[in-house]
């Protein structure tokens, strides 16, 4: 079974999107291992946003970000990684498919709604960063 973070953003949460996102997830079989709103340190979001640090949007990524509560969840499965990010659909939403979160929701690369991890490595990371001493079930 695999492990990914996913993090339904301020765009989302403010949309009330939050059910959802949850729900597709479920839907498709994967099943919510932890789920918290809350609202992202300016540190959390730096150790999140690390491999853009130094890149030009890295601060809009932190200030939006940490700008409302969030909707934090470890997604488990088979295949969870890929499976979240194919729902979540392309990172610039005018070029997901409609179906997909980000083709649904929303019109632009800044506020598209939702994270998800890359790969495993990632995966580990960003869970630990933001479920760090809590059990995942």
């Amino acid at each position: 079974m695999q492990q990914t973070l996913v993090l339904v953003k301020p765009d989302g949460v403010r949309k009330n999107l939050i059910g959802e996102v949850v729900s597709r997830f479920e839907g498709r079989g994967l099943k919510i291992s932890a789920l918290k709103l809350m609202k992202i340190s300016e540190a959390q979001a730096k150790s999140h946003y690390a491999e853009h640090e130094g890149k030009p949007f890295f601060s809009e990524l932190v200030e939006f970000i940490t700008s409302g509560p969030v909707a934090a969840m470890v997604v488990s499965g088979e295949n969870a990684i890929k499976a979240v990010r194919g729902m979540m659909g392309a990172t610039n939403p005018l070029d997901a498919v409609p179906g997909s979160i980000r083709g649904d929701y929303a019109l632009s690369i800044g506020e598209n709604i939702v994270h998800g991890s890359d790969g495993e490595d990632s995966a580990a990371r960003e869970i630990n960063n933001f479920f760090k001493a809590e059990k995942i079930f």
